[in-house]
């Protein structure tokens, strides 16, 4: 079966905050939409659920401790989940609980980074996560999960200019930890299959 799917993402950096200069809010709630396709085994319930989605991910916090920024990150999300099904004899067409996990590929489209950012650490182009979570399907087409997503990868590869960071005061010693910064999130999303 094919379908639509549209829902938000939570992330959470929990290794940005206070870094140096800037003190950015650890969970912003973001867009995510787009198709998904499941192929399903007959009898046993397992089977594949994959989708392409666009996601808007939004950051906000402060800069230099008092100037108010907002910026976002675009992505195309393609996550890949082995997904279990239970079928209930005599109440399957109606309700169906499932489970599923999968990794989770990121690709960067566009940014919306003020220069007062950019210039300190660069995002990377390609993130991966893996995914958890469980399910509900409603009458055969309508599809409601809730997942979270652990990050494998850096969301910022490198502080690009090291010339703009005194060594000697306190933003220094958060080069490092910009460089190790891993996105987890949580997804919550509705589809409707055909």
């Amino acid at each position: 079966s094919f379908g639509v799917k549209l829902g938000t993402k939570i992330n959470e950096l929990p290794d940005v905050e206070n870094l140096g200069a800037f003190d950015l809010d650890d969970e912003c709630a973001g867009f995510t939409g787009g198709v998904m396709g499941e192929f399903m085994l007959p009898i046993v319930g397992l089977g594949i659920d994959a989708s392409v989605m666009y996601s808007y991910e939004p950051i906000k916090g402060e800069v230099f401790g008092d100037v108010e920024t907002t910026f976002a990150n675009h992505y195309l999300d393609i996550p890949i989940n082995l997904k279990y099904k239970l079928t209930l004899p005599a109440v399957e067409k109606i309700v169906a609980p499932y489970i599923f996990t999968g990794p989770n590929f990121s690709f960067a489209l566009s940014k919306d980074i003020p220069d007062t950012i950019d210039k300190y650490f660069a995002q990377n182009p390609v993130e991966v996560a893996w995914n958890l979570g469980i399910g509900v399907e409603l009458f055969d087409h309508l599809q409601i999960g809730a997942s979270y997503g652990w990050g494998l990868s850096n969301t910022y590869k490198k502080v690009q200019n090291y010339g703009l960071i005194d060594q000697n005061n306190d933003y220094g010693k958060y080069i490092s930890e910009l460089e190790s910064v891993k996105k987890n999130c949580w997804t919550i999303t509705a589809a409707y299959t055909f």
